[in-house]
């Protein structure tokens, strides 16, 4: 039977419409994965507002997992839980000392290969993404960002090996076709799997969820991905994980919260497994069979919105589009330059990052992009800027 449509309805079916197209757009547009620009704003972008079903007007989630240290976290309807914040043990967001010198021993078997994997001072480090269509909009303005850096190691290929629509599951199968579209990045960059050492690796599952079940869920499934990382590329010696982004929507949607903040526990408990020595994520060939790579944390990206973290950062309605889930052209800028901050400046990094690295140290300053109160009145991309910090975040 027929339905009238009119007033209250119309503009239900026309909110349904914009929502709808604001989830398909970005993952087309994503898939385009390389060559295009950060721009600051993309002409007829539409932003994250209360036009979207499930949210989009700030609502405070609780504390950034950097903020929130050894304190146990609350979820936002007041549910307690058992765990605490930080993105390593003890509530710290400071890589252990004995992880770091791994880290920086691996970085140090990361050099330029031929398409046999050989070492060869005229061959190639390739630099992988892997994730859905958030991560591959991100990366892929962190690449142009990064190829406009004079600091950047020429012989460092960064191939966009995320994917839209693919998210955790669709990695977890070591034959799944999502990896061999990461092959044929590399192939169509004239690569080999060889050549890969170092990914970057940001995945979630889509919907709600109870916690923290869906938070070990993603955990187990981070676990099968770094073993097929590992599988697919040998010579891959260093994985950094990220978690999501802010969301402005909230208990359902694609990406909700306050699912999206508990990615961050995925990784923070995969990472602190690794610390433990268990075998299946053991890295060192001194404790036995190798079954993974050295992992680590990337940029901690998630911040409670419009409620700053200590370093400053926050997430607007303007960083996101229309589906109040994926980035606009503002939020691309921020991670990007995130990214770019965290690669030049980690000592288990900048040894194959930059083109001209500086003299190791016991200790280092990490540049966090972070909020520029005096320039409130600017657009968000132009509001970054960055300061130094001391060592107390391996972000």
């Amino acid at each position: 039977m027929p339905v009238a449509l009119g007033g209250r309805n119309s503009r239900g079916v026309a909110r349904l419409v914009r929502v709808l197209l604001a989830l398909v757009l970005p993952c087309v547009s994503g898939l385009a994965v390389v060559g295009r620009a950060a721009w600051p704003a993309r002409a007829g972008e539409e932003y994250c507002s209360d036009a979207n079903p499930y949210g989009g007007t700030h609502q405070n989630v609780g504390a950034a997992l950097t903020d929130l240290g050894p304190a146990l976290y609350t979820r936002m309807d007041g549910t307690p839980t058992a765990f605490g914040g930080g993105l390593y043990p003890g509530g710290s967001n400071t890589l252990p000392a004995a992880h770091l010198a791994a880290g920086q021993a691996r970085a140090g078997q990361i050099r330029p290969r031929s398409a046999d994997g050989s070492p060869n001072p005229q061959g190639k480090i390739a630099f992988i993404s892997v994730g859905m269509s958030n991560t591959a909009m991100e990366f892929r303005a962190f690449r142009d960002l990064a190829l406009a850096d004079p600091a950047l190691n020429p012989q460092v290929v960064l191939i966009n090996g995320a994917t839209p629509g693919r998210t955790a599951e669709y990695w977890t199968d070591p034959i799944s076709d999502t990896w061999q579209l990461v092959d044929d990045r590399l192939s169509g960059a004239g690569l080999t799997p060889l050549q890969v050492q170092v990914a970057w690796v940001k995945l979630t599952r889509t919907g709600p969820g109870q916690f923290p079940q869906k938070a070990q869920t993603l955990e187990a499934d981070l676990v099968a991905v770094v073993h097929n990382l590992l599988a697919r590329y040998p010579n891959l010696k260093q994985v950094y994980l990220s978690s999501r982004t802010r969301s402005y929507t909230y208990w359902n949607g694609l990406s909700p919260e306050p699912a999206a903040f508990e990615t961050g526990f995925a990784v923070k408990w995969l990472i602190e497994t690794q610390l433990a020595g268990a075998p299946d994520l053991n890295y060192d060939p001194a404790r036995g069979p190798v079954t993974a790579p050295w992992l680590a944390w990337g940029p901690y990206l998630w911040a409670d919105g419009l409620n700053a973290r200590s370093d400053g950062l926050v997430w607007t309605q303007q960083d996101m589009v229309a589906d109040c889930t994926h980035p606009s052209s503002y939020g691309e800028a921020k991670v990007a330059q995130m990214l770019l901050n965290f690669f030049k400046t980690h000592p288990a990094t900048q040894t194959w990052f930059l083109s001209d690295p500086p003299p190791p140290a016991a200790t280092h300053n990490l540049f966090i992009p972070q909020l520029n109160r005096a320039a409130l009145g600017t657009p968000a991309a132009a509001r970054l800027s960055i300061w130094p910090q001391a060592a107390a975040h391996d972000e």
